[in-house]
């Protein structure tokens, strides 16, 4: 696999998925022998995650892990059970992604867990000061999420904003308090 962000979409390797059981329900991670190509959160059973899976990557064949992939599973499963890691060391292969999709995703990887970023930040540290929808939008289209920690990036003056996974706000705003992210791991009333 190549380094951390790096890109090699000279020859796309076959990919392949494989579902995990997390704390939060049956994820699917899909790979090449590049890196991570997609991450799905959890669909309300491991049936439909398998099926999103098909419709988003249908060329991905379901395989077991193999050994270079088990241990970011492992990572992802432990993250999600309320051992951040910034998986920052998961390499992502960001095949059919624009350029400006990845810069926003690279970025977005340099957040630490438990600290945010609004997306007018983001558009501003890229040098697209007034882009903040458009950082948005290459949010919204993020294949990977956890290993691109989209959930860290929040609407203007701290407002949750949007999360286009299974779960939509209500999933952003677990995945932001299992990581003690300041406002967010309070207790809530329900």
């Amino acid at each position: 696999m190549t380094e951390p962000g790096a890109t090699d979409n000279r020859e796309q390797s076959p990919s392949a998925f494989a579902l995990f059981d997390t704390a939060i329900g049956t994820c699917a991670i899909v790979w090449s022998a590049t890196g991570v190509i997609g991450l799905q959160l959890p669909e309300p059973a491991p049936e439909p995650t398998r099926d999103e899976v098909r419709r988003r990557f249908p060329t991905a064949a379901e395989h077991p892990l193999p050994p270079a992939i088990a241990p970011i599973v492992e990572a992802v499963t432990a993250h999600l059970a309320g051992a951040p890691d910034d998986l920052r060391w998961v390499p992502v292969d960001y095949r059919d992604v624009s350029e400006f999709d990845c810069s926003v995703y690279e970025f977005t990887r340099s957040l630490d867990p438990g600290s945010t970023a609004t997306y007018g930040d983001v558009a501003a540290a890229l040098g697209r000061p007034g882009g903040a929808q458009a950082v948005g939008q290459a949010l919204g289209r993020n294949p990977v999420p956890i290993v691109v920690p989209c959930h860290r990036v929040l609407a203007a003056g701290g407002a949750i904003g949007g999360f286009s996974a299974p779960g939509s706000i209500v999933t952003k705003r677990e995945l932001l308090a299992l990581e003690h992210t300041p406002g967010f791991d309070d207790p809530t009333l329900f």
